[in-house]
């Protein structure tokens, strides 16, 4: 089931980050490249990292120009989960490619790699929430707070994971058919966003 090797490695990922637990820490990616695994272990690398500047950023006393590189920091790792993802369908594609969808089939809300990105911050939030509901030096109260709150993630997880499975089997049995949409993301494009291109028109004098 591919739920269970994206948990699989989506823990392994989180497990390694936090050996060193610093953001700009040399990656290495234990797994073959171009291979699923690969992929799916950078997919949350890129996560647990982006993560952790979410975290730095909402530091109320953070200097407006650090806080404005830690921003852009975010932005960039934004694209490249995206980017990834849609790698990720091209993969699912690929793998796809000879299966023929039935007459009836449907496509799915999402694609596997989107709802796979959601199981991937899911298992942040699973180790950080774990991290919460185990932390001595909080008052009790906070640990069962958080231990309730572990308890529902726990269970989306297994409800999200299955969902991935029977995505991948109505795919893979012609009762559901991929249909990928590029992000299109119109921020980053100094062509689309007007802030960017009247800046651009401003120093050319146009």
């Amino acid at each position: 089931m591919i739920s269970s090797l994206c948990n699989k490695l989506f823990e392994q990922s989180i497990r390694d980050y936090h050996i060193n637990n610093e953001i700009d820490f040399s990656f290495e990616n234990p797994y073959e490249s171009a291979t699923i695994e690969f992929l799916l272990y950078k997919k949350n690398w890129i996560d647990t990292m982006q993560w952790h500047m979410e975290d730095v950023v909402r530091n109320p006393n953070i200097d407006c120009n650090e806080g404005l590189k830690w921003k852009r920091r975010i932005d960039a790792s934004n694209q490249e989960r995206t980017d990834l993802v849609e790698y990720i369908d091209s993969y699912f594609l690929e793998q796809f490619k000879h299966i023929k969808a039935k007459a009836e089939a449907k496509v799915n809300t999402e694609s596997p790699a989107w709802a796979i990105d959601r199981l991937s911050i899911l298992a942040l939030k699973i180790f950080h929430m774990r991290e919460e509901a185990e932390r001595m030096d909080a008052s009790e109260k906070h640990r069962t707070t958080c231990g309730e709150k572990l308890s529902v993630l726990l269970q989306q997880r297994t409800d999200l994971s299955q969902s991935i499975d029977e995505l991948i089997s109505d795919i893979k049995n012609g009762d559901k058919y991929m249909k990928v949409y590029k992000q299109l993301k119109m921020y980053n494009d100094p062509s689309l966003n007007p802030v960017l291109y009247n800046l651009n028109k401003s120093k050319n004098g146009g």
